[in-house]
């Protein structure tokens, strides 16, 4: 893993939808809205952020993940001159810059496959995956999606064409797109030749749920998705069970041992933390575990706002989770504001204690409602409590000696630290 990844919060987007564009496949036509993004990577600095996620920008037919054409912009963002400038922007400001490669499947449109389509004796037909029946094998159901056949040598020459092409244009590193469908043979094959021409990429897999230290090991990326740690996070504080969050936080220790996760509380694929937490006073507890616990940390565009929506199973069913954003900061609804702040907060206190990055938790108290641990990286150590409940919780001076609050409410006495209800606090 590149060392620049100790000290990056990413701020992940959703171009397409940020930016306004027609995603059902009606209208194609060519705006340059991509330079519309400029004026929001002061506010991702401001924010506390240095790293901008890119959702789906290349050629493709509706949402972005039916990719028609790997080497150009998708017309409704713009053109490959205008991500260059934006890379260029963002660059110049100490942004690095992420983009999302899907590389399980292609779009309908895609080229060779409307060739393999039209004759079933070209040589494009070994492209794509067959099933026994002769049929083309689709991603999970979704027909528009046909899989790429990756024991094919000539797809895995144009994944790393693809991905060498966008690094030599000046972008950081790639979210892999449903990485955990593609054999880890297939990345052990590609990514190593592309990091001997660009050896500070980050390559990072979408990845749900498994051995996700075996498949950073065995497909040599550098980190996958910690969607085990999201799921406690927002489940243990909506159902007040800490319990669960401590299970997934040994597992996330293990994870640690070995890479650095990438940790979030939200992205273009599931319902909004503000929604999932229904208790409005428990909400930044989830913010706190994100920014003190070991991993890359990303924030998803409206989240930093509080924004609510639910991501529903049906034909436009992301559409309220990938909204658009006004064309400037000072376009933004006020009542985000208090939420803004406590994530300029916390990643303040992330900034100041990034040795976090690669810190194991070890929880010190534990109920259904209270949960104190402390995060530790060699003699560096932070104490977290949060209470979920109705009474303060206590957190006794044998654990927090020499420690001072950093961040939160809690009234400090010679026994500990009371953090009152509802609360939390951050010593260090």
């Amino acid at each position: 893993m590149p060392d620049w990844t100790e000290h990056v919060i990413w701020w992940h987007v959703y171009p397409l939808g940020f930016l306004g564009a027609d995603t059902t496949g009606h209208d194609r036509t060519e705006v340059h809205r991509l330079e519309k993004l400029e004026p929001w990577l002061d506010y991702l600095i401001a924010l506390g952020a240095n790293g901008l996620a890119l959702g789906p920008v290349f050629r493709s037919s509706t949402h972005g993940y039916d990719t028609i054409d790997y080497f150009e912009i998708d017309p409704r963002l713009g053109t490959n001159a205008d991500l260059d400038h934006l890379i260029a922007a963002a660059h110049s400001r100490g942004i690095r810059v992420i983009l999302d490669g899907v590389f399980n499947h292609v779009g309908r449109e895609f080229a060779p496959l409307q060739t393999a389509l039209s004759n079933p004796d070209a040589p494009e037909n070994a492209l794509f995956r067959y099933s026994g029946n002769g049929d083309l094998e689709v991603f999970e159901g979704h027909g528009a999606l046909v899989a790429l056949n990756h024991s094919n040598p000539e797809v895995a020459e144009y994944v790393r064409s693809v991905l060498d092409f966008w690094l030599d244009r000046g972008i950081d590193g790639w979210r892999l797109d449903a990485a955990y469908s593609v054999p880890t043979s297939f990345w052990a094959g590609v990514l190593p030749r592309v990091r001997e021409r660009h050896p500070e990429v980050y390559l990072l897999g979408e990845v749900l749920h498994g051995d996700y230290a075996g498949f950073v090991r065995d497909g040599g990326l550098d980190s996958v998705t910690q969607y085990e740690l999201w799921q406690a996070i927002w489940h243990s504080i909506a159902d007040s069970n800490f319990f669960e969050l401590d299970w997934a936080l040994k597992r996330h220790n293990g994870f640690l041992e070995s890479f650095a996760p990438y940790t979030f509380l939200g992205n273009h694929d599931v319902t909004r933390i503000a929604t999932q937490i229904p208790d409005a006073r428990h909400r930044e507890h989830a913010l706190v575990l994100l920014f003190t616990l070991g991993g890359t940390p990303a924030v998803y565009y409206g989240d930093e706002r509080g924004f609510e929506a639910v991501k529903e199973e049906r034909f436009g069913g992301d559409d309220a989770i990938r909204p658009a954003y006004p064309d400037s900061p000072a376009g933004l609804p006020s009542d985000g504001e208090r939420v803004h702040a406590l994530h300029q907060e916390l990643m303040s206190v992330r900034r100041r204690y990034s040795w976090v990055h690669r810190a194991t938790s070890t929880p010190l108290e534990l109920t259904n409602t209270s949960y104190v641990y402390e995060v530790r990286a060699g003699s560096e150590r932070l104490v977290v409590a949060l209470n979920l409940g109705d009474d303060a919780v206590v957190v006794s001076g044998s654990n927090t000696p020499g420690l001072a609050l950093v961040a939160g409410s809690a009234d400090r006495g010679d026994n500990g630290c009371s953090v009152p209800p509802h609360a939390w606090a951050i010593l260090a």
